[in-house]
């Protein structure tokens, strides 16, 4: 167990054991007892089926459940189901802007375009003063080291509430490159289309003239034997 533990938090741990449960007749069987209790339940998506009482080569086919406090390790590291920035109150930084819930309230917008702005001046104020402290008395810079801290800390905290807007932006933005390159694509579908149709149409009009050209230019046959035809018809008129 405990080798196995030390396999699961080592930076690249070898394949899980239980891949090898993976075989055909192990899938094709589980299937069908999730079609089974599908029917049962009256759930048309058998994947949302959980089946309990499962035998041991067949448990690691079912994925497992939620953690129920919400966090799994994955490579050495931890991760949470609901990831929310922390607050700066828990690593004990001074706030220097609102809380989200004190925000908005007296019917102004929170720019936080402005507060970093603030910020940012603050950051060079703070420096320059610290600079002076360290050419004057050096033992007074280190109330001053922490404020520039705490304007880091926030700076970059503010900057970390972009980040659920950055996603939905980048996402949009790769949906749209898709979306646009879809659309390049079937256009230059429809243009081959059409400048096949063309090269067809021509196709069909020289084949027509060369075989007008041909039935115009040959002259008839004549019949070698419309004479003797002729003579036999005119002796059986006389008589």
């Amino acid at each position: 167990m405990e080798e196995e533990q030390q396999q699961i938090s080592s930076t690249w741990p070898p394949p899980p054991p239980f891949w090898r449960d993976f075989t055909p007749e192990n899938i094709a069987q589980i299937d069908e007892l999730r079609k089974d209790q599908a029917e049962r339940e009256g759930i048309e998506d058998t994947s949302k089926v959980r089946l309990e009482g499962l035998p041991r080569g067949l448990r690691n086919l079912q994925p497992p459940r939620e953690p129920a406090d919400g966090v799994w390790r994955c490579f050495g590291a931890t991760y949470r189901l609901n990831e929310e920035l922390p607050r700066l109150e828990e690593s004990n930084i001074r706030r220097l802007f609102p809380n989200p819930e004190e925000r908005d309230q007296d019917g102004k917008h929170f720019d936080r375009a402005l507060i970093l702005k603030r910020l940012a001046k603050s950051l060079l104020l703070n420096f320059l003063e610290l600079v002076g402290l360290l050419s004057m008395n050096p033992e007074a810079a280190e109330q001053k080291t922490t404020d520039i801290r705490d304007l880091f800390m926030n700076f970059h905290h503010l900057i970390n509430e972009y980040r659920p807007h950055q996603a939905r932006e980048s996402l949009i933005s790769m949906m749209q490159a898709q979306l646009d390159r879809t659309r390049a694509e079937t256009d230059a579908i429809r243009d081959a289309k059409d400048k096949a149709d063309r090269v067809m149409e021509g196709l069909g009009s020289l084949k027509i003239q060369d075989e007008l050209v041909s039935t115009l230019g040959t002259p008839p046959k004549k019949d070698v034997w419309a004479y003797e035809r002729e003579t036999w018809a005119t002796a059986l008129g006389d008589s």
